[in-house]
């Protein structure tokens, strides 16, 4: 029998990671069926979901909104980044125990060193947003070796509440900055600027005035699939920065999940070539 592995969301019906997982398991030999699961609107819900899931022989989970909260707090065991980001967007079942991971923000650091090619150490990055994205992705950037770090967001109160909470976790020498987005026109330039809102997802583009993105440097939106949202067209409005969406985010992160569930981590070149929507 394949093992068993999944999605879990609300709603999940667009969620790419059932034809992701398959190709890597066509590409790497491994015998396994990947399925998404709706975990519905009603409260217990996720839990019913995720025990039944189990019962069936499920080996592992991938979880996406609404459940990455629930998913750690059902977890016996979960990584340092899962803890910081409050957060888990992986699950499995190893030696009787539930394990949870978060590797979203693994995800989107491989993407932009490896994939676009930027490096991140020595760089100053500006994320936008204080939602669970950037918590997921701020420990990861700082272990890329990031020398200035801001967390800028329309109310102001939640970036600096976000920032004091983990700065105990991030490098002594790293430069911090936290606040309102209306801070922008006061800060030197950023080599890359990460959309982590949902302003993208509404046809929105945050405040920011071109002048924060630094020559040569790179605009990143979170989201994907959506073309040339209204964050990277501000973007272009800046002389020679590059732009790029969420999709490599999404295949990078998985494939560490695959990684962890099968001891065997596949390459991505293939499915971000199926997956990447042009930019215009």
């Amino acid at each position: 029998m394949p093992d068993r592995y999944a999605v879990i969301g609300h709603p999940i019906a667009h969620s790419k990671s059932p034809q992701i997982h398959t190709w890597f398991a066509e590409a790497t030999g491994q015998d396994m069926v990947y399925e998404a699961i709706d975990g519905g609107a009603e409260p217990g819900g996720f839990e019913q979901a995720l025990h039944a899931f189990a019962r069936h022989g499920g080996r592992g989970m991938n979880v996406t909104l609404p459940f990455k909260l629930q998913a750690l707090a059902a977890a016996d065991v979960a990584s340092d980044d899962a803890r910081a980001a409050g957060a888990a967007n992986a699950l499995r079942w190893h030696e009787g125990r539930l394990e949870a991971q978060n590797f979203d923000g693994v995800g989107l650091v491989r993407d932009i060193e490896v994939n676009l090619g930027q490096p991140l150490r020595g760089k100053a990055v500006l994320v936008l947003g204080a939602g669970g994205a950037t918590r997921g992705a701020l420990l990861p950037l700082a272990r890329a070796g990031v020398a200035r770090l801001a967390v800028l967001n329309r109310t102001a109160s939640k970036a600096v509440a976000l920032l004091d909470e983990l700065a105990a976790n991030l490098p002594p020498a790293l430069a911090l900055h936290s606040g309102g987005t209306d801070l922008l026109p006061g800060l030197p330039a950023f080599d890359v600027v990460i959309n982590a809102t949902s302003a993208s997802l509404s046809a929105d583009a945050p405040a920011v005035p071109p002048q924060a993105f630094a020559p040569g440097g790179l605009a990143y939106d979170m989201v994907y699939g959506k073309g040339l949202t209204p964050f990277l067209r501000l973007a272009q409005s800046a002389p020679n920065v590059r732009v790029a969406d969420g999709v490599g985010m999404l295949v990078e992160q998985a494939a560490e999940a695959f990684a962890w569930w099968r001891g065997v981590r596949p390459q991505t070149d293939d499915v971000l070539k199926r997956l990447t929507v042009p930019l215009a």
